[in-house]
């Protein structure tokens, strides 16, 4: 499995129903953040090795009710320290 974190763009208001709908229909979601900024939203997902990562977002998450636009980060590695 790999993260993918994409930034999300949402018409005015409608964020909290974008992240709402993203946490209902979209099984690979993980955690989904309001943040300011340019964009309304960053959401974190799981993808399974060999899914199409351009194809999930614009089929899944594009379509969300609500979004304008989004901006996709790939990861490459995980670095996880001790709690501190």
């Amino acid at each position: 499995m790999r993260a993918v974190f994409v930034m999300i763009k949402c018409d005015l208001g409608k964020a909290y129903q974008v992240a709402d709908e993203a946490v209902e229909s979209i099984e690979e979601i993980s955690e989904i953040y309001s943040t300011s900024g340019q964009y309304d939203l960053l959401a974190k997902f799981y993808l399974e090795d060999g899914v199409d990562t351009g194809r999930f977002i614009t089929e899944k998450v594009q379509t969300l009710p609500g979004v304008k636009d989004t901006f996709t980060l790939i990861t490459f590695n995980a670095f996880v320290g001790a709690a501190r």
